[in-house]
C-alpha cells in the first residue's frame, strides 16, 4: 500500500503536465491517435508483440456494429463465422498466419547471387582491362630456377630454407 502512494506521488506531476485530456487521448483507440511524447498508436502484425496499440479496423460499417453490439451479449448465440469475423474486426491476421514461413529466403539468395555474379565480371574486367600483365618471374621456370640458386647459395642452411633440402640425395627432406 505504502509502495502504491509512493508511486502515485511519485507520477502525479507528470499527470498534471500532461492534462487530462492528453491523458484520455492517449488511451483511446479511435483513429490515429497521437501520445502525449508525440509518437502515434499505430497497428501492427508481429510475433513479438502479438496485442497491437489499436484494432485492425477503426471505422467500422454499419454491419460491424451490429455484430459489435451483440458481442456484448452471450457469445453462445453468434456463429462461427461472427466470432471470425469479430477477431479480424480486432486483427488483420491469426498468430499462426503471422508465424507461416515465407518465400522471404527465395529473395535473400536471389540477391545474394546477384550481388556475387556482379562482384566476378568486375574482377573478371579488371584481369583482362586494368590489371598489366604478370612479371616474368612469377613464371614457374623462374621460380624453379630462383628455387636452385637458393639451395646452390645455401641460403638459411641451419633452421631455413636450405636445411630442409638434402644436397647428397638431392631432394627435399621428408
Amino acid at each position: 500500500m505504502l509502495s502504491a502512494l509512493r508511486l502515485r506521488s511519485a507520477l502525479l506531476p507528470q499527470i498534471r503536465l500532461l492534462g487530462p485530456h492528453s491523458l484520455r487521448a492517449a488511451h483511446s483507440h479511435e483513429g490515429q491517435v497521437s501520445r502525449s511524447d508525440g509518437s502515434e498508436l499505430l497497428y501492427y502484425d508481429h510475433r513479438a508483440f502479438p496485442l497491437p496499440d489499436i484494432p485492425f479496423q477503426t471505422e467500422l460499417s454499419s454491419q460491424q456494429v451490429t455484430l459489435k453490439e451483440r458481442e456484448r451479449g452471450p457469445w453462445k448465440q453468434l456463429s462461427q463465422e461472427d466470432k471470425i469475423s469479430l477477431y479480424h474486426i480486432k486483427f488483420n491476421q491469426t498468430y499462426a498466419e503471422i508465424n507461416r514461413p515465407s518465400n522471404e529466403w527465395k529473395t535473400v539468395f536471389g540477391a545474394i547471387f546477384i550481388f556475387f555474379g556482379l562482384t566476378g565480371l568486375i574482377v573478371w574486367w579488371q584481369r583482362v582491362y586494368v590489371y598489366p600483365p604478370q612479371p616474368h618471374t612469377l613464371a614457374d621456370d623462374w621460380k624453379a630456377m630462383q628455387i636452385r640458386r637458393m639451395l646452390d647459395m645455401r641460403v638459411s642452411p641451419i633452421q631455413g630454407f636450405s636445411s630442409n633440402w638434402d644436397y647428397e640425395k638431392n631432394e627435399w627432406k621428408k
